[in-house]
């Protein structure tokens, strides 16, 4: 009998979860309801059925226990919208995954149409000099400065101009590169628009930015690595198109990063230009992958930026011709840079050389074919014939 009142002043000290409760009550939903949707989003991951989730959620709520599973708190702050914070106050932070995203490094490669009368301004004002040809395309280079890393600024005499960023990174997850993928494009795109509008004394503006990502240690098991580089290939599958890069977001890319390690990634346009045993490479329309497992017999990392300094340059220039045919103008460039130098160049791309290796020739076709580049040069072709 001593015991009884005992209980009785545990219950009365319980301490509901009134966020928790007010969050699932702004939705109107049940705790049936809210067992449902976390049982959707976790049942990849182990989760019981909706019956148990219902009653943890009960639990969590009245404060007959407290939340204290990491997967409960990522799935809670998924549905809800929230941080761990905002819904359980002081916690101790879910330790970061074994499989920290390290050993990688970021290329992005950001051109500029800015037209080749302007070409020989840019050159003096920057104090470039000639530098070694991509693929027969002459251009001058100087290494520029940056906050977040190596930078060099290529351009090349048809008016087309380029940074070349190269960023360490660090980052916990695949999740959390896809979230900084996306906001620093932004951010790089107004810098170096920003650049070239200073040393130009004119309107110039960044078209995009393209990545390729060097993975020289990769942190990911053997049975995951394959999957977490297609991944890398195109990282916005793991974040909504129009998501605003918010905890949430990020607590969502998260979940869909290890379901999607679980069970595999497959993607129609991702193609492969690895070999078993030597290297693992993935190009797509988004960006270029690649680890050399055999760093000796395996491709180099600047044979890889130099494909794409040419693929992208001759890019940025036939999307300059096009628009001006979009825009109902009669395109205008210098007549050395007309189709006949378009026709020569896309040889040069496209046909393997006598000293090229097998692991080039399947970069190369790769990201060309990925990339859109021969079809808009193409077109360009066509345009000015």
């Amino acid at each position: 009998m001593s015991e009884v009142p005992h209980l009785r002043d545990q219950s009365k000290q319980l301490e509901p979860n009134r966020v928790l409760i007010a969050k699932r009550k702004a939705r109107q939903w049940s705790r049936k309801r809210a067992a449902q949707e976390l049982h959707r989003l976790g049942a990849s991951r182990g989760l019981p059925e909706p019956e148990a989730i219902e009653k943890s959620i009960y639990r969590h709520e009245t404060g007959r226990a407290a939340c204290q599973d990491p997967l409960y708190i990522e799935l809670y702050c998924v549905v809800y919208e929230a941080t761990a914070q905002e819904l359980f106050g002081d916690i101790n932070p879910v330790a970061a995954s074994a499989n920290q995203l390290s050993g990688v490094r970021s290329h992005k490669f950001i051109p500029a149409y800015i037209e080749a009368r302007r070409v020989p301004d840019l050159i003096h004002a920057e104090g470039m000099e000639a530098a070694e040809a991509k693929f027969g395309l002459e251009c001058h280079c100087v290494n520029v400065s940056n906050a977040n890393g190596e930078c060099a600024l290529y351009v090349w005499p048809f008016g087309v101009a380029m940074f070349h960023l190269v960023e360490e990174l660090e980052l916990p997850s695949l999740a959390h590169l896809a979230i900084w993928r996306r906001k620093t494009y932004a951010r790089d795109l107004e810098w170096a628009s920003q650049a070239l509008r200073c040393s130009l004394s004119s309107p110039v503006d960044a078209s995009y930015v393209l990545s390729a990502y060097w993975v020289h240690t990769p942190s990911w098991q053997a049975h995951e690595l394959d999957t977490a580089l297609r991944i890398m290939c195109i990282p916005r599958i793991l974040h909504e198109r129009d998501s605003e890069m918010s905890d949430s977001s990020l607590a969502h890319a998260e979940l869909v990063e290890r379901s999607l390690l679980a069970e595999g990634f497959e993607h129609a346009e991702m193609v492969p230009f690895g070999f078993k045993g030597i290297s693992i490479g993935y190009a797509a329309w988004s960006g270029v992958v690649y680890y050399p497992a055999a760093p000796r017999r395996a491709l180099s990392e600047d044979e890889i930026v130099n494909v794409e300094l040419a693929a992208q340059a001759m890019w940025a220039y036939c999307e300059s011709i096009n628009t001006q045919v979009e825009q109902g103008l009669d395109p205008r460039v210098p007549d050395q840079y007309g189709w006949r130098f378009l026709r020569a160049a896309r040889s040069r791309l496209i046909n393997a050389r006598p000293q090229e290796t097998e692991y080039h020739k399947c970069m190369r076709k790769a990201i060309l074919d990925t990339s859109g580049v021969l079809d808009h040069m193409s077109e360009a072709i066509e345009i000015l014939r």
